[in-house]
């Protein structure tokens, strides 16, 4: 059982003592019976003392607490590990694409991806017991307050051209035409074919957001900020560190 260090005064004593108590331990006001195991060379045993309530409150609420955080710091259920993947991977309105999260909970908690048959039932009874909220194909933490993203952590969009038809979404294959430029206005990379998966981390972040909802024949520029980009390390020799990218993106394909 996980165990809590709580000083304590006994109404007897003067003296202060420390001890090691069992966090799963039924607690009530008045006579409060536990087994003590006490600091190193001195003996346990099992004794009866009167706290006051007070400290007998001070107890409870510090158990709750470490338990709590435990739980936080090692989510047990699969949907306590998807709270916490949510939680742990900023993203716009805190919605995390189910892609993203999967992929973290293969990262940290060894769950394996080719389950999804339990990932999916996992969010679907997240969202019908009200844990989670599902926008398209991600999911926030019901009544997180949604974080403000940093301006280095935003994608701006500009759309040249609109397109038609449904709007690329978390899983789709996407096929486009793309320019890069720095800021000087230096072409580092281009390309008229190029397939990818959208939000399955096969390009930069700055990609996986800034295509999100174009449509088929759409036109958008990019301005992407360097922790959504190559960061400090860049990629050398076309991209130096810690360079803001702009890109011409033009959607063709949906798949």
């Amino acid at each position: 059982h996980n165990t809590l260090n709580i000083k304590i005064r006994l109404r007897h004593s003067e003296s202060l003592h420390l001890f090691r108590i069992p966090a799963r331990i039924n607690l009530w006001y008045g006579n409060l019976q536990f087994k003590i195991s006490t600091i190193p060379g001195s003996r346990s045993s099992l004794s009866r003392f009167k706290l006051e309530s007070h400290e007998l409150l001070m107890m409870s609420t510090s158990i709750a607490k470490s338990k709590s955080a435990n739980k936080a710091k090692n989510p047990k259920s699969l949907i306590d590990k998807i709270i916490h993947a949510i939680r742990n991977q900023p993203a716009p309105g805190n919605y995390v694409s189910q892609v993203s999260i999967a992929k973290y909970l293969e990262s940290e908690f060894q769950v394996d991806k080719s389950k999804s048959s339990q990932l999916k039932n996992a969010f679907k009874k997240g969202v019908e017991s009200g844990k989670l909220e599902q926008k398209g194909q991600s999911f926030r933490v019901a009544g997180d307050p949604v974080r403000e993203i940093p301006a280095e952590l935003k994608v701006k969009c500009e759309d040249i051209k609109k397109g038609s038809g449904p709007g690329a979404d978390v899983g789709d294959t996407v096929v486009v035409k793309y320019e890069g430029k720095l800021d000087d206005g230096s072409v580092f990379d281009s390309g008229s074919k190029f397939e990818f998966v959208l939000g399955a981390g096969e390009v930069i972040k700055g990609w996986d957001e800034g295509i999100l909802s174009m449509k088929k024949g759409g036109v958008r520029k990019l301005f992407i900020p360097s922790k959504l980009g190559y960061g400090k390390r860049g990629s050398p020799p076309e991209i130096p560190p810690n360079a803001d990218l702009h890109f011409t993106v033009s959607l063709k394909e949906i798949r």
